[in-house]
């Protein structure tokens, strides 16, 4: 017995050392058990002032049973020891077919601790620390650990995880040494490795996705987005069809030019501009417009008179009508089409032709900005990520993605991202969760096939962003509120909480936190998780890199784990700065 009862309060009480007892180990954190009229109260040491004990009350046993929260507190007159092996072992969970190795608390000689694997990996989790603290480490040793289980055995798992600097290629790239049905399988956005090179139909890319590839701000540009996906389904095959579209589209916004108060020679301007950027056989400058007895150039039909009026008005205008059939615009999509972005370019050209957005100042500006951005990605580095040589459809897709060679299936599906800019990575993210969530969603009612997204560096694609305001959505909040029950699950793991969004943050279910010094991250993770006592993000403070503190649905208390260092490891160790000094002889 430690000592006697002399304070009880809803949440914690107060014990007087008896005298003559020595501690001989800093017993901060250490659990008791407060023990009588045959009821056992868990609680744990938070603070030593002297001979007076303050500890703070987390949960009753019941039987073998664990269950959190104090309902019956404990009497003045109960007894106070050291917890047990056997108690102990309800609180850090039991290796069975269930549950696989998490790490060993420190507390307690290496107490190995075991989560359940249900209430671990099917609810959102959260990582945060600072750069070093053991993070990557620590992810990597708990799939490491996971996969080594023989009761487990995760053929089926899908592992997805977004790597801000190829860390985690080296951690698991030696996975089917464990299991031969295991497999690793990584795309990368390096320049010269074109065998493993990131691949992605744009033709599974929705407007949202591309409004978000192509950084649009303005609802405005939302609507150009969603024409020119209308019109690329149609125009992505140069059939009868197609060409008359076209020919239709370009011929109504040059009788609207036509009927401008601008003079004849901005009109001119207009529609040779028009017929620069949209031209078709029967639409170029050299097109021939055959009159009564002669025949002129299209060019030629926009001459000016002496008047200021085009020569050969009535001709151009008879011309231009006979190509006007409004029945074009209640065509039918394709629903299953091939295109490349070089098709979306020239698609984008003839929506920006149409809906009168060439007389429309504010409209005209947003989307010269779109066009400017569209053409900079088609002429630019990332062009080659969306060169896909066949129709696949997004089942299709994600089947690739999570496939080998031989007709294996990759567990672990690793996205390097080291080589790409911030606003590229977060699209390309963003791309991928919808994939997954609306994949998941048309699949059944119930849980088919879980997929678990990693998501280092989360603060690059978690973010306070426009998505809300311009798409009416954030999909990593929609995935936060929903994705459980679809089987999508999100990992985040971030080195500044701060910059993630709160929505997100707010529907995470198990913490890992290692150590966090920022006073604005700590205050944070305070505020955002309201029902945690401020003792538990006190904790981290003084971990050791490699230690955190673990809580939530997945365990019983708050407790603090020690993980191994995982085995290969990533490559996310600090730079050797004495070596790299030295001169080599």
């Amino acid at each position: 017995m430690l000592g006697k009862m002399v304070y009880v309060s809803d949440n914690e009480v107060h014990v007087k050392l008896q005298d003559g007892t020595k501690v001989v180990t800093n017993i901060i954190n250490i659990h008791v058990i407060l023990e009588d009229d045959h009821k056992r109260v868990l609680g744990e040491i938070v603070d030593v002032d002297g001979d007076l004990l303050k500890i703070g009350l987390l949960g009753e046993y019941v039987g073998d049973i664990f269950y959190s929260g104090v309902i019956r507190k404990p009497t003045l007159n109960a007894t106070i020891r050291i917890i047990s092996n056997e108690e102990l072992s309800v609180i850090t969970g039991k290796n069975n077919a269930y549950s696989f190795l998490l790490g060993s608390s420190p507390l307690y000689n290496d107490y190995p601790v075991y989560v359940d694997v249900n209430k671990f990996f099917s609810n959102h989790l959260a990582i945060f620390g600072n750069s070093g603290s053991g993070k990557s480490c620590g992810v990597a040793r708990m799939l490491q650990n996971l996969f080594s289980n023989p009761s487990i055995l995760p053929y089926k798992a899908n592992f997805l995880i977004f790597d801000a600097y190829g860390e985690y290629h080296n951690a698991f790239k030696s996975i089917d040494k464990i299991n031969s049905n295991y497999h690793f399988k990584y795309y990368t956005t390096g320049k010269s490795d074109n065998s493993n090179k990131l691949r992605i139909p744009i033709w599974l890319f929705e407007v949202n996705d591309l409004a978000l590839l192509l950084s649009a701000t303005e609802h405005s540009q939302l609507s150009i987005i969603e024409k020119m996906l209308r019109l690329v389904k149609i125009f992505a095959s140069d059939n009868e069809k197609s060409l008359g579209y076209k020919n239709h589209l370009i011929a109504k916004a040059i009788i609207d030019i036509l009927y401008t108060n601008q003079t004849a020679a901005s009109k001119r301007n207009e529609a040779f501009s028009i017929m620069s950027s949209c031209s078709t056989p029967q639409f170029s400058l050299d097109s021939p417009v055959q009159g009564i007895g002669y025949t002129r150039k299209l060019r030629d039909c926009f001459s000016i008179d002496n008047n200021g009026q085009f020569s050969e008005s009535n001709l151009l205008m008879e011309y231009l009508s006979g190509f006007v059939n409004d029945d074009y615009d209640s065509l039918e999509l394709e629903k299953n089409y091939f295109y490349t972005l070089k098709d979306l370019e020239k698609a984008l050209n003839f929506a920006l032709i149409s809906e009168g957005i060439l007389h429309n100042d504010k409209i005209y500006s947003d989307a010269i900005t779109l066009k400017v951005r569209f053409h900079s990605l088609l002429m630019g580095e990332y062009a080659e990520f969306f060169r896909y040589d066949e129709y696949i459809d997004n089942k299709q897709y994600i089947a690739t993605l999570m496939s080998c060679e031989n007709n294996g299936k990759a567990q672990i599906v690793n996205f390097n991202f080291e080589d790409v800019d911030d606003w590229f990575a977060r699209a390309i993210t963003k791309f991928f969760v919808r994939l997954l969530f609306d994949y998941s969603k048309s699949v059944s009612n119930q849980v088919q096939i879980p997929f678990n997204i990693v998501l280092e560096e989360a603060h690059r694609y978690v973010q306070k962003d426009n998505d809300q305001y311009l798409l009416g959505f954030n999909i990593f909040e929609r995935v936060a509120k929903e994705g459980r029950k679809h089987g999508i699950i999100l990992h985040l793991i971030s080195q500044r909480p701060v910059e993630l969004a709160e929505t997100v943050i707010s529907q995470v279910s198990n913490f890992l936190i290692f150590k966090l010094t920022h006073p604005v991250d700590i205050d944070y993770m305070k505020q955002m998780l309201p029902n945690i006592n401020a003792g538990v993000i006190e904790k981290q403070k003084s971990l050791q890199s490699g230690t955190c503190v673990a809580f939530g649905n997945a365990f019983k208390v708050p407790i603090i784990v020690h993980f191994e260092m995982p085995n290969p490891a990533p490559l996310s160790g600090n730079c050797n700065v004495l070596d790299c000094w030295k001169i080599k002889s």
